[in-house]
């Protein structure tokens, strides 16, 4: 087959799910009138709704494409990985979801400033959203890039440039209301992509006899024996370190990251908040089912693909190795429309995030004796949410997707972790040891991780520590909050008492009546 013809039902996906996001989104435009609507769908949005958008936001493309990948690399221990993407959902199911939805704001800085009467606080707050915001997007639009690269042959520059079109004018258009609709499209595209080629191809598997994978054939870190407490380890207790501190950040960065925080915001009420983070861990828990599937064919059918550092290919290759002709060219061009689909619903969220907090703490300010009004502040601060990680992405150097997603999660383990849920069930939490607690969390876990782009300067345990922080930095920025609070327990914001009744009572509950 010729090479137009190889890209052809790449083209096609990636124009169809381009073409039907932009639809859903637009036809949201007609519902977004006030900044409500902008930023939190006005406080609509129901729970199986928005579980599903937030499924869909959710499972970016490193859940899409990377968690395969790794399978097929080192097999079963990656395992870790979407375990504690998942089990994230545990904690903000059981502490945060609730009581962060009665707080009433509309960002993380509201509530921050909110509980802490300090403006301090609440821009530090918003400096972390931008921070983790854009982390989060540099990886989404690069491996943009690199899909259509690899699906249709075009430049690098052009995925990041279609992304961050369809999601500005999307974001732009109807802001929560609009994204809250193609996110939840996006989920069950997400999910058919990836269920519908690992069916039929596991049928073409047991057709064909093949008894497993070759351990031969496969990449040399796929066939080490290691115990269960070790599962990502290397050797001894260096490895065990790395599994655990890897778990910490996932389990608890997720409750800190803007995107999806942002969702509670938008339930009717608290109830509605718990009931769809109980929804979201069944989602995603079906979700994460189908990729082992690819990793576990992968190492009968592509073993060279880990061999050749080109694991993170997998989902988009094996349909076509496996079933050559028309019908593995229909599953390709599937599971690279749902691989874009990926892109776009995280970089829809995180744009939301980031703009909000813009919007509220840049855009939306005075200059020269002018203010911008609500949703002129957040569409102005929607473009640059978008355009400055695009833009980055676009430069010669290009940080690997891991180290940035992996920065990420850490960045918020360390700060908006202990902020929340010290917050949320600490009545003696002050704005002083807020401050000196996300100051060393963020700064700890942000430069050691940072530090390690620089490799050959630092080995052994200080290497170790500095490329998973999160072991260290998430205790250390909680015993810096209650030490320091405690402290200056005298400077106690006044209404605490009442704001932690309120973050507690169930909405039928009406508290001005006696």
């Amino acid at each position: 087959m010729s090479p137009d013809l190889d890209a052809a039902p790449g083209i096609v996906a990636l124009v169809v799910v381009s073409v039907a996001t932009l639809a859903i989104g637009t036809y949201g435009l007609r519902f977004s009138r006030t900044t409500s609507d902008f930023m939190v769908a006005s406080r609509t949005v129901r729970p199986r709704m928005n579980a599903s958008a937030i499924s869909g936001e959710y499972l970016s493309a490193a859940s899409f494409l990377g968690v395969a990948g790794l399978l097929l690399t080192f097999g079963a221990d990656m395992l870790w990985y979407p375990v504690g993407w998942t089990a994230g959902y545990l904690v903000l199911l059981t502490l945060v979801a609730a009581p962060l939805r009665r707080s009433g704001a509309y960002t993380l800085p509201d509530f921050a400033e909110a509980r802490l009467d300090s403006q301090t606080v609440r821009r530090a707050c918003s400096l972390l959203v931008v921070a983790i915001g854009w982390l989060y997007l540099l990886p989404q639009f690069q491996g943009a890039g690199i899909t259509l690269a690899s699906a249709v042959g075009g430049p690098t520059w052009l995925g990041s440039l279609v992304v961050g079109t369809v999601v500005l004018v999307n974001v732009i258009s109807g802001g929560m209301r609009s994204i809250t609709l193609v996110q939840a499209f996006q989920y069950w595209l997400k999910l058919t992509a990836l269920l519908v080629p690992a069916a039929v191809l596991l049928v073409v598997w047991a057709g064909d006899g093949r008894p497993g994978a070759d351990p031969a054939a496969v990449h040399a870190g796929a066939t080490r024996s290691l115990s269960w407490s070790s599962p990502l380890a290397e050797s001894g207790s260096m490895g065990l370190y790395l599994t655990y501190s890897l778990i910490v950040a996932t389990f608890l960065g997720t409750m800190g990251l803007p995107h999806v925080v942002v969702r509670f915001y938008t339930n009717p009420d608290g109830r509605a908040a718990r009931r769809t983070t109980l929804v979201v861990l069944v989602l995603i828990g079906v979700f994460y089912m189908v990729p082992p599937v690819y990793g576990a064919l992968g190492r009968v059918y592509a073993a060279e693909l880990a061999a050749s550092g080109r694991s993170d290919v997998l989902v988009l290759e094996l349909p076509r190795l496996m079933l050559p002709g028309l019908g593995g060219d229909l599953l390709t061009g599937l599971v690279v429309g749902g691989a874009f689909a990926a892109f776009l619903s995280t970089s829809s969220g995180l744009a939301i995030a980031v703009a909000g907090v813009l919007s509220q703490d840049v855009t939306g300010r005075p200059y020269a004796g002018r203010r911008l009004g609500g949703v002129a502040a957040f569409r102005v601060g929607a473009v640059l949410a978008v355009v400055v990680p695009a833009v980055v992405s676009l430069s010669e150097s290009q940080v690997g997707v891991a180290t940035t997603v992996g920065l990420a999660f850490a960045v918020s383990a360390s700060t908006f972790c202990p902020l929340l849920l010290l917050g949320i069930w600490w009545r003696g939490l002050t704005a002083t040891g807020a401050l000196a607690g996300l100051a060393a969390g963020g700064l700890g876990s942000g430069l050691a991780a940072l530090l390690t782009l620089f490799p050959g300067w630092a080995d052994g345990w200080v290497e170790i520590l500095l490329r998973r922080p999160a072991a260290w930095s998430v205790p250390l920025s909680f015993l810096v909050m209650v030490v320091v609070s405690r402290a200056t327990r005298r400077t106690a914001p006044l209404h605490v008492r009442r704001f932690m009744v309120r973050l507690h009572t169930p909405e039928a509950v009406d508290l001005d009546r006696g």
